[in-house]
C-alpha cells in the first residue's frame, strides 16, 4: 500500500459513524463527506443526519481544511491534527479533554478513522467508515 496523499481523498465519499458513550448511549450518523479544492488544501465539508434512541434525528455539519502536509484544522483555523500518510495514530489536545485518532487505509479506496475521546467533559468512542461516493 502507498501512502495517501492529499489529491487521493478529493472529490465525493459517504460515510456511516457510531459514536459510543462510556454511559452506553449510541448515536449513528450517515452522510457525505466532500473534499474540494481551496488553494493549495482540500476543505472537507460533512453533511449528514444524525440518529439517537429517544430522540428526533437531527441534521448535522463539520468543516475541516486539509493541508498538502496533511494536517488538518478547523474551519476557524485552529490545528486539529496530522493525517498520518500510511494510516496509524493522531492525537489532539483539546483542554481539558484529549482525543486519540487511529487512521485505517488497508482497504483502500475504503478508509476507516477512529477516535477514543476522553476527559471530564466528553467521554466516547467514535469511528466513521468511508467510501468513494458512486457516480
Amino acid at each position: 500500500m502507498r501512502p495517501r496523499r492529499l489529491q487521493d481523498f478529493e472529490g465525493g465519499w459517504v460515510f456511516s459513524r457510531v459514536i459510543t458513550h462510556a454511559d452506553g448511549r449510541v448515536a449513528e450518523v450517515s452522510g457525505r463527506a466532500l473534499w474540494c479544492p481551496e488553494g493549495a488544501a482540500l476543505a472537507c465539508h460533512e453533511t449528514g443526519e444524525m440518529r439517537m434512541a429517544g430522540f428526533p434525528p437531527m441534521q448535522v455539519e463539520r468543516r475541516y481544511l486539509w493541508g498538502a502536509d496533511m494536517a488538518v484544522h478547523f474551519a476557524d483555523g485552529r490545528f486539529f491534527h496530522t493525517v498520518p500518510a500510511n494510516g496509524g495514530g493522531a492525537a489532539h489536545w483539546c483542554d481539558p479533554d484529549q482525543y486519540d485518532g487511529s487512521y485505517d487505509f488497508s482497504d483502500w479506496p475504503l478508509f476507516r478513522v477512529a477516535w477514543r475521546v476522553r476527559g471530564p467533559l466528553k467521554d466516547y468512542r467514535m469511528t466513521t467508515h468511508y467510501r468513494r461516493e458512486e457516480t
